[in-house]
């Protein structure tokens, strides 16, 4: 696969209005060379590092990720959601990557204390599969939102997907902002009451 190059696009200048005449024709009429920056070539290209890119795609996921949580946590009093915000890039596609946006645990009729992370991705692609979790990534979503179970791997303390509750761990996959958020505060709903309530967004 070719390696992606990235550059930075020129910054937008203020610009003078432009004349009535093109600049040749201005010059063999006046003799004048025109200063105007806008008849000169364009500055050339800058190309960014992959970790310039990754650095920037990680700050825009992380602002969505923000307005997200807010977003949950300000459906209602009881339903508070910790802010657990971190990102990744993917190593060879430094613009796309996705965003951690937080964690808690619920109970499933047939699981208790099923622990779980929801999160956002700036792309879309089919879950869970054993080398890659990510696998067919398509860039012609805006978002993809979803939420797998997690659970604690002994050996290294980290948290892995816990594949005990589906093949995948998934819980949701969405590209839909409403459906992602309905799911988030069913999971985090802690009585029949509040499910009631988020069943009618």
């Amino acid at each position: 696969m070719q390696k992606l190059r990235y550059y930075a696009a020129p910054k937008a200048e203020t610009k003078a209005p432009p004349s009535s005449k093109a600049v040749h024709s201005e010059f063999l009429r006046t003799g004048r060379i025109s200063r105007n920056r806008e008849d000169w070539l364009p500055d050339e290209r800058r190309y960014l590092t992959y970790e310039e890119v990754a650095a920037r795609t990680g700050r825009r996921l992380e602002r969505a990720a923000e307005t997200t949580h807010d977003r949950i946590n300000g459906f209602h009093h009881s339903i508070k959601f910790p802010k657990i915000i971190f990102h990744r890039t993917l190593s060879d596609s430094p613009h796309l990557g996705y965003c951690h946006v937080t964690a808690a645990r619920t109970n499933f009729a047939q699981y208790a204390d099923v622990k779980w992370a929801f999160y956002i991705a700036n792309f879309f692609a089919e879950l869970g599969g054993d080398e890659l979790f990510f696998d067919h990534i398509k860039q012609n979503y805006g978002r993809m939102y979803f939420a797998v179970a997690i659970k604690p791997e002994a050996e290294n303390k980290v948290m892995t997907i816990d594949r005990s509750i589906r093949d995948n761990g998934l819980l949701f996959q969405t590209i839909d902002p409403k459906e992602a958020l309905r799911n988030v505060l069913m999971l985090g709903a802690r009585n029949a009451e509040l499910r009631k309530i988020i069943t009618k967004l």
